[in-house]
């Protein structure tokens, strides 16, 4: 790739941005230096005479001296038997000047001075009269540098860029990399498949959840085939100028063609790949972008090796011929990490870190579940941190417990002041939480109750997650409430009131619910049905009121019957609740061993 050429357009564009700076400290010098020079105290004081007042003077023969200053309309006055001059402004200079001289010749005597221009001022008057010439320049010469960021597609060279990342850099991601490996084949001996008469792909779409690992399986692929990578996010093609968008798809894949064979990486993919519509304004400059992207994807010639790559954690709101064979031929969906998935991670981020003789990975990834690589690479870095401001000389077990709390719960507040009465009630309600769980046959075992404030919470209780789980059935989301209102059932019933803490219990609770019925049809009144309200607001509206009105009926039902287990559980488990909420009372943390005895 020309190096030079790349360096000569950035040089470029840095010319224009301190030419435009350098105007437009220019102006406001000229604006500042006008001001002083115009509103200068001294003439400000003195007193105006009109102008025909002074020609009447002159007339009359009651002038002593007139002072005048080349290019300027103002003059200076000095009757006679008076001290004070005085100004006046004349229409024009040229005229008054021959007046002058008329006078001169009739025999009317007085003194005329003549000073050159205040340099000063002159540039400034000048500056201010070319002030809107100088305002276009500025605004045409910084339309066109927009106008250049159309070619400002980040390209990440095999040869001259540091950070190699390859495949043994991906973990966890053991089928999707033999998936990419013939993308990589096509790559590297495009020949070898023209010979049999294969195309190369022309797209590939990763999808999968933020953090899953999409942005580093494209830089993987691009190290092995050891092509040129070109990234650009959805976002950077929109801007305020319309047609914009469509320009820099254009350059990207000018560009593209000339370093084949490439990788072109468009990262969020659905800022401009939305489905398009009718609408004017922003959403017409989106499917003006969009509608260039599948121009420029159909019009590759048979012998670029260009791939495009694309991620997004929305699929599902792609326009469908972005998706059709002959643009994004693969789709490749990047699920979470399994067990054995994590534990290969947290080797790979592990590799720079300094760990105590009993910390053990392993372990680490089966109390994960759930959790994606960029979730447990955030975990070991914030443990480092940890064991560093702890002065540890290595990463231990506590640490890293402490990071994960400190990334799923929040940060511990323990200056926070608490009343007698909060910290009964955050009790009990946490207590609520983890002895309703605990006689629930599908729910997750109790890892840690604690009433310490993090983040938002007053308090929180943790689950064991040492299983990987793919389906979730119909008993288990049942369960889920119960557990879910426990905290709140205990506090209706030993206090007899009820509290703000449960809101985000309540909000997950109902949300839940609202997928039972509306998303995984496990309704019995309403049966099999699917309703996407996310992608179609308009979906259940069409169904009718009365199937809307079911649908509240159904979600109120699941709650109301979860709730009337919840307090059912906490009134026949109450010796229990007491127990856990004194010792909560009492240490504020309890651990999964001190939970179980206390239950027995």
């Amino acid at each position: 790739m020309d190096d030079k050429k790349r360096k000569d357009d950035k040089n470029k564009q840095k010319q224009y941005l301190i030419f435009a700076i350098l105007m437009l400290v220019v102006v406001i010098l000229a604006a500042v230096i006008f001001f002083f020079t115009t509103n200068n105290k001294e003439e400000r004081d003195e007193k105006e005479l009109p102008y025909t007042e002074l020609i009447t003077e002159i007339n009359a023969g009651n002038v002593e001296k007139i002072e005048m200053t080349v290019g300027s309309t103002t003059v200076k006055v000095k009757l006679n038997g008076e001290e004070e001059e005085k100004t006046t402004i004349v229409p024009s200079t040229q005229a008054f000047m021959e007046f002058i001289q008329q006078k001169i010749e009739d025999g009317i005597e007085f003194e005329l001075v003549q000073k050159p221009t205040n340099a000063l001022v002159s540039i400034s008057t000048t500056l201010f009269s070319l002030l809107p010439t100088i305002l276009l320049v500025i605004l045409i010469l910084l339309f066109f540098k927009m106008q250049g960021i159309g070619d400002k597609g980040k390209v990440y060279d095999s040869e001259t860029t540091k950070s190699k990342i390859t495949f043994d850099d991906v973990a966890g991601l053991e089928e999707e990399k033999h998936e990419m490996i013939e993308i990589v084949d096509f790559l590297k001996n495009p020949e070898r498949f023209n010979q049999m008469g294969a195309k190369i792909p022309r797209g590939v779409l990763l999808c999968g959840q933020p953090g899953t690992g999409k942005t580093l399986i494209a830089k993987a692929i691009a190290g092995e085939a050891k092509v040129p990578f070109i990234s650009m996010s959805g976002s950077e093609f929109i801007e305020m100028f319309a047609g914009l968008g469509a320009s820099r798809v254009r350059k990207l894949f000018e560009k593209a063609k000339k370093i084949s064979p490439c990788i072109i990486f468009i990262d969020e993919i659905d800022a401009i790949g939305s489905r398009r519509n009718s609408s004017g304004g922003a959403e017409s400059e989106n499917n003006q972008t969009l509608n260039q992207l599948l121009v420029e994807m159909d019009g590759f010639d048979t012998d670029e090796t260009i791939i495009v790559l694309a991620a997004t954690n929305r699929p599902e709101m792609l326009d469908k011929a972005l998706l059709r064979p002959g643009r994004f031929d693969r789709r490749i969906t990047i699920a979470l990490p399994d067990m054995k998935g994590r534990e290969a991670i947290l080797k790979i981020h592990a590799k720079e870190k300094k760990f105590a003789e009993d910390v053990d990975l392993k372990s680490i990834a089966e109390d994960t579940a759930g959790f994606t690589g960029a979730d447990l690479a955030n975990i070991l870095n914030e443990a480092a941190i940890i064991a560093t401001i702890n002065e540890h000389e290595a990463i231990t077990n506590k640490d890293i417990e402490d990071a994960v709390k400190k990334v799923t719960v929040g940060l511990e507040k323990q200056s926070r002041v608490i009343s007698e009465k909060d910290k009964k009630l955050t009790a009990y309600h946490e207590a609520g939480h983890a002895i309703v769980s605990s006689t629930l046959e599908t729910q997750k075992g109790i890892k840690e109750v604690s009433i310490i404030p993090r983040g938002v919470a007053g308090g929180y209780t943790m689950y064991k997650t040492n299983e990987d789980k793919y389906y979730i059935s119909k008993t288990e989301m049942e369960e889920k409430l119960v557990a879910l209102l426990g905290g709140r059932a205990a506090e209706k019933i030993v206090l007899n009131d009820i509290s703000t803490g449960a809101s985000n219990d309540i909000e997950v609770a109902t949300n839940i619910a609202k997928d039972m019925i509306t998303k995984y049809g496990m309704s019995e009144t309403l049966g099999p049905v699917s309703i996407n309200t996310e992608q179609d607001p308009y979906e259940l509206q069409m169904l009718g009121q009365k199937f809307g009105d079911a649908i509240g009926a159904e979600v109120k039902i699941l709650l109301d019957k979860a709730y009337a287990t919840a307090q059912k559980l906490i009134i026949e488990n109450r010796e229990k609740l007491d127990k856990v909420a004194a010792a909560l009372l009492e240490k504020e943390v309890i651990s999964a061993e001190e939970f179980q005895e206390l239950i027995k």
